[in-house]
């Protein structure tokens, strides 16, 4: 089964990835793709914010690395995008970002559901163990809703990352994926398929086969992501992900070109 495009993918300019972009392409073409994209972790304002992500000054590095991508492995559509934190208040800088470079699609995640926080973090797992989840995920929703609708990205990444370390709420949190939907549809964003979770604590793709089966129902378009950190991991768990967008009802995904979107069959 031909696998369809990975437009979720790192480089060591995050700090916490290995691997030339060269080297993911390599992969891809090894495993048969036609079309990967690298979304590296956008910089913030300051280089100190955090200690997971490019910094300012390594942009035009980053865009350098994925252009010998392309010229060496001239078969294999390459795709430069970035993943970018959504923080209320930040949108600036967002824009900012988004005109340095002729990027292909931009990706909206949230990791913070404080200034301080990111709640995925493994550094920072005592949080989790200080709050009740259900405010948590309510929060990281909010959150996720607001990068949606803030008109910024063309898809949104790994959208229940909340569930990494398999803090769970008792309560339905039905309402907070549908309202994180119903934004998605409104303003006509993707979601995309993020196998990283199977290779997380949770063990179950991102988001889950509940916010899926809904996305499908309300017509919200998808991509597929490895979210690769290694070249190794490029393409991962494509066809579990796959079987996943087909049983609930998908048959086409997403391809970006200078932030236009189009649909193609999978």
């Amino acid at each position: 089964m031909p696998l369809p495009g990975d437009y979720h993918m790192h480089t060591p300019l995050c700090r916490h990835a290995v691997g030339e972009p060269t080297e993911y392409a390599a992969h891809a073409v090894k495993l048969g793709l036609k079309e990967i994209g690298f979304s590296e972790h956008s910089p913030m304002p300051r280089d100190d914010f955090d200690d997971w992500r490019m910094l300012s000054g390594d942009m035009d590095e980053y865009v350098a690395k994925v252009q010998k991508a392309r010229r060496d492995h001239p078969g294999l559509a390459i795709k430069l995008a970035l993943e970018v934190d959504y923080l209320p208040g930040y949108e600036a800088w967002i824009r900012e970002l988004a005109a340095r470079h002729s990027w292909d699609y931009l990706i909206g995640a949230v990791h913070y559901v404080s200034d301080s926080w990111d709640l995925d973090n493994p550094k920072k797992i005592s949080e989790w163990k200080e709050r009740d989840p259900f405010e948590v995920w309510s929060a990281y929703f909010e959150r996720l809703t607001l990068a949606t609708e803030s008109g910024l990205f063309e898809t949104i990444a790994h959208a229940d990352l909340c569930k990494k370390f398999c803090f769970y709420p008792k309560q339905d949190c039905t309402p907070l994926f549908k309202r994180f939907l119903k934004a998605a549809k409104r303003k006509d964003v993707a979601m995309e398929l993020n196998t990283s979770g199977l290779r997380k604590d949770c063990k179950e793709i991102y988001p889950s086969p509940q916010i899926v089966i809904l996305a499908a129902q309300m017509g919200v378009p998808i991509t597929f992501a490895s979210d690769a950190h290694s070249p190794g991991e490029v393409g991962m768990n494509f066809v579990e992900a796959v079987e996943l967008a087909r049983r609930a009802g998908y048959t086409h995904r997403c391809r970006f070109t200078q932030r236009r979107r189009e649909e193609v069959k999978f």
